[in-house]
């Protein structure tokens, strides 16, 4: 917790309280339904919270701004990111169900009324977003081809609509037929070794009507 406060120093006295409240969540609900590794478990906050707060770094989203969590799996990034952003909307999708039973129980148990879960593959899912954000499920050919025809026609931040993607290593190959690409190092934002190679992508993408 200590390392969230690090970075995130002017969180509210609610926020302090669910970022808390995560760890005891995950760890019971983990005893059940194993989403989280043993290891990622003991180091929740550094592995899995302030990584997906990686993106709050590049990005402070508006109030009303909608938000797709594509393959949640335990809630990364999405309830880290609900409880930072109050104000906005996230809809998490996962094709595994009994990651979203943890998911849903970790929302309730936090008391989040600004997440939303679908049990779905996202090609069904029928809505537009501000912003996709995912942690590494696909190369980005495979996930633009899912969330196409899902971004918001109306821009409301600097940063125009489209993906942000928690990635690590070299992109190169994987991002060079992407040329409106931004790469950030999160390494610029957090000293610690775990995030010395992992990036967000902003990948802008255009309204289809």
């Amino acid at each position: 917790m200590q390392l969230l406060l690090k970075y995130f120093p002017n969180l509210t006295e609610d926020q302090v309280y669910k970022f808390k409240q995560l760890e005891t969540l995950y760890q019971d609900w983990n005893l059940k339904i194993n989403v989280v590794s043993r290891k990622d478990i003991d180091e929740l906050y550094m592995r899995h919270v302030l990584h997906s707060l990686g993106i709050a770094k590049v990005i402070c989203f508006k109030q009303g701004s909608k938000i797709l969590d594509v393959g949640t799996g335990g809630g990364f990034p999405g309830i880290p990111l609900a409880i930072l952003f109050p104000e906005c909307s996230f809809h998490l999708v996962d094709s595994i169900a009994k990651k979203l039973k943890v998911v849903d129980e970790v929302v309730a148990g936090l008391g989040l009324n600004n997440v939303k879960t679908t049990h779905s593959r996202v090609e069904a899912i029928d809505d537009n977003y501000d912003f996709i954000i995912s942690r590494a499920v696909a190369a980005m050919p495979t996930f633009v081809h899912w969330v196409k025809g899902k971004i918001a026609k109306q821009q409301n931040h600097e940063l125009k609509n489209g993906i942000l993607y928690l990635k690590g290593g070299d992109l190169s190959e994987e991002l060079k037929d992407y040329k409106t690409t931004s790469i950030y190092n999160l390494s610029d934002y957090f000293e610690e070794d775990f995030y010395e190679t992992k990036k967000v992508v902003h990948l802008p993408m255009k309204y289809r009507g």
